[in-house]
């Protein structure tokens, strides 16, 4: 059988950083083939590069057997590849339709006048094996995460893609959504169209995938047929090491840092009320749309509250971020691209936001003491590649999210509110950032963690909150956190 897609010796570099040295792909027809490795491996720069976004330095693309020259999104297109990227390229503004033909909209009269009416229907043919039950006309920005990647999956289609590049699709879905895009894939792949999945969730490579490539520093480690390999060697494979399965311990103290009464906002939070002590990790749990993200907006003066009280050491701080950054407390948020970075500044710039006082004499930015104190702290936290004054904006998401947890570092926080801290973080990644927590916590800090992976919180936590249409259902101590418990106070009955 003729490969579908094959690439060979892909090499690239950014000034002296070497970041892809003479990797390999080869998927074939109708397969979902996994693209794995640690964040800075090289996967978004390979798929960058198949997708056109970016040029590669040397190597060959063939699709079906044929060379193909990709230097820009518009010919990966015409050779049939499409990209659906974690943080989805859509305009919200503009229809489901206008969405699924933007940049090739059908036109009447001589190419005067878009044809809406064409449009609609196609997209209605489109989406008809995928889910019909989306709205054409509809404004983008109403549809769930879920129902938004199936657009862009029906773009895809419009555009006959042979090969589809999903990154880390489901990051922000559902358990229930999850199986929806289950159901997608297959249909795709009974059609003959091939899948590269980028996912750092084993449990759903292991469901999905036929083979995956193993990328690390770069370089192609190999490939590995999913159903035969057992999961503890995949990982190790793309670590280059064993990792520990450390249990969780606990430092908590009877030191309050923090009290919460009565807090709230709307119906979004209402009625929050706990302690925080020192040296403990408080884990808060809840479906989507519980309230977790709003509650911790609110505690890092993002959102303001219209009731309730917060006291940090006895002290009630001012509103707002820099009055709460100020009173010790960092927020490290779920969308990191959105709102925790300035893309096109470099990552010591980044860690020096909200601390910049430290790094300035006579107005003026000490460069050097800036770099100096950010490489000490990505040193710290292994960021890759190591280069603090690379802009934030060309690094993993992974890695990105290091730069983050370095700001907080930085400052003179004592409570750190994290936001799904691993969401789209490899296994590898994912250890240190535990490890992370657990030293902040042994140092006499604070952490409270928000995820919607119970493992992750029953193995970070010593309480857990369990929040349920806003309120805090449930207060979960050491020998009572369990998935079950968390499930069951997290339900609406």
């Amino acid at each position: 059988m003729t490969a579908r897609l094959t690439l060979k010796d892909i090499t690239k570099s950014y000034g002296p950083v070497q970041v892809l040295h003479g990797v390999a792909l080869v998927v074939q027809p109708g397969e979902v083939h996994g693209l794995l490795g640690e964040n800075g491996a090289g996967k978004s720069t390979l798929l960058n590069i198949l997708s056109g976004v970016i040029g590669k330095d040397g190597g060959s693309v063939e699709i079906d057997g044929a060379a193909v020259q990709i230097g820009s999104p518009r010919e990966a297109t015409a050779a049939g590849i499409a990209m659906i990227h974690q943080e989805l390229q859509q305009v919200p503004e503009l229809s489901v339709a206008q969405n699924i033909y933007l940049g090739a909209a059908l036109r009447r009269a001589g190419g005067l006048v878009v044809d809406r009416a064409a449009q609609e229907a196609e997209a209605r043919r489109l989406l008809a094996p995928l889910d019909a039950t989306i709205d054409v006309t509809a404004p983008v920005r109403g549809l769930r995460v879920a129902q938004r990647q199936i657009v862009e999956i029906a773009k895809a289609l419009r555009a006959n893609a042979k090969i589809i590049a999903m990154d880390e699709p489901t990051s922000s879905l559902t358990p229930k959504e999850f199986e929806r895009l289950v159901e997608v894939i297959k249909t795709l792949t009974a059609r003959g169209v091939s899948i590269i999945y980028v996912s750092h969730k084993m449990d759903e490579v292991f469901r999905l995938c036929q083979q995956a490539t193993i990328l690390r520093d770069g370089r192609l480690i190999g490939q590995v047929p999913i159903p035969q390999t057992p999961v503890a060697q995949v990982i190790e494979t793309m670590v280059g090491r064993e990792l520990a399965h450390a249990s969780h311990r606990s430092f908590a103290t009877d030191q309050v840092l923090m009290q919460v009464q009565g807090l709230g906002r709307d119906t979004a939070v209402q009625d929050a009320s706990f302690d925080l002590h020192a040296g403990e990790v408080l884990g808060i749990a809840g479906l989507v749309g519980s309230g977790r993200t709003e509650l911790l907006r609110l505690l890092a003066g993002v959102d303001r509250a219209d009731a309730g009280r917060i006291e940090v050491l006895g002290q009630q701080p001012g509103n707002g971020p820099r009055a709460r950054i100020k009173a010790g407390l960092g927020l490290v948020p779920e969308e990191r691209k959105r709102d925790g970075i300035i893309r096109h500044r470099p990552v010591a710039s980044n860690i020096g936001l909200p601390a910049m006082h430290k790094f300035t004499r006579l107005g003026m930015i000490r460069k050097a003491f800036l770099k100096a104190r950010a490489e000490e702290l990505m040193r710290e936290v292994r960021l890759r590649p190591f280069d603090v004054t690379r802009p934030i904006g060309s690094f993993s998401g992974g890695n990105q999210q290091k730069a983050i947890i370095g700001r907080w570092l930085a400052s003179d926080t004592r409570i750190f509110l994290f936001d799904e801290p691993t969401r789209g973080i490899d296994v590898g990644a994912k250890a240190e950032i535990y490890d992370l927590i657990e030293k902040l916590a042994a140092e006499g800090r604070a952490v409270i963690v928000v995820s919607s992976e119970m493992p992750e919180v029953i193995r970070v936590s010593d309480r857990v909150l369990v929040m349920r249409e806003g309120r805090i259902s449930a207060t979960l101590g050491p020998d009572q956190i369990t998935e079950a418990a968390i499930a069951r106070n997290a339900i609406p009955a």
